[in-house]
């Protein structure tokens, strides 16, 4: 990892920027008409989402700890692995670059959407929705997921993997959460993947899209803050 600052902020900007693009980049590959994946479902989107995270990890663990998700650097922060005075720039830049990756999709199926109808999956291109609208289970759903992916990040630092291995085991454990806990909301579990590609659906002319549903958006921005600091203090407790 690079000692500036500067170079930390933008290797969490270019890693959930491909982390963004790869992973709304299955969504649309599953959602989109006329795509050559089009219904191929949960567990190509799940998967999907796992590569990302890896592959976003591996693409700027020089530059960066690759945390690529503000709930994640909040409990690093937490447990001592991040100082504090990382953790708002962090913030910033990891949800930038969620708003660029969203940006990369849509210019990259842009013609697919002209040929989907559907508001809904357009939207689910770019965020999640719940499937059964329950805000205080929707906000469980997420809280707990993110609970796993942080108590899980941090517990991995506690095992012996061989070198590089790292990013693929955090990859596996998105894909584990996604598939066991994911039904329910879609499992954003990281409020930059959430909020910076919801920004470009509101901001830019999507052709069919509907409303952003920003009476939802809180909850895929607050619950995985609420669950990264729940699996830090259980972690500061058994350390």
């Amino acid at each position: 990892m690079h000692d500036s600052l500067a170079m930390q902020m933008l290797g969490e900007f270019l890693g959930t920027a491909i982390l963004v693009l790869f992973g709304d980049g299955i969504c649309a590959v599953v959602n989109l008409k006329k795509s050559k994946g089009n219904g191929a479902g949960w567990l190509a989107i799940t998967l999907g989402w796992g590569f990302a995270l890896a592959f976003g990890i591996y693409c700027v663990s020089w530059l960066s700890p690759g945390h690529l998700n503000p709930a994640v650097t909040l409990g690093m922060a937490i447990v001592g692995n991040l100082p504090w005075s990382s953790v708002l720039p962090y913030f910033v830049a990891q949800v930038a670059g969620g708003f660029v990756g969203g940006i990369l999709v849509w210019l990259t199926y842009y013609p697919h959407f002209a040929a989907t109808e559907d508001q809904d999956v357009i939207l689910g291109t770019f965020a999640t929705e719940p499937a059964i609208r329950k805000y205080l289970w929707n906000f469980f759903a997420e809280m707990i997921g993110t609970f796993m992916l942080v108590f899980g990040l941090l517990a991995f630092s506690k095992s012996q993997f061989a070198p590089g291995l790292n990013p693929l085991v955090a990859g596996l454990l998105l894909g584990a959460i996604g598939l066991s806990l994911g039904g329910s909301t879609g499992a954003a579990l990281n409020p930059a993947r959430d909020l910076g590609p919801r920004l470009v659906h509101q901001l830019f002319p999507i052709a069919n899209k509907g409303k952003s549903d920003w009476a939802y958006a809180w909850v895929p921005v607050v619950a995985p803050f609420v669950g990264g600091i729940l699996a830090a203090l259980l972690f500061l407790v058994i350390k």
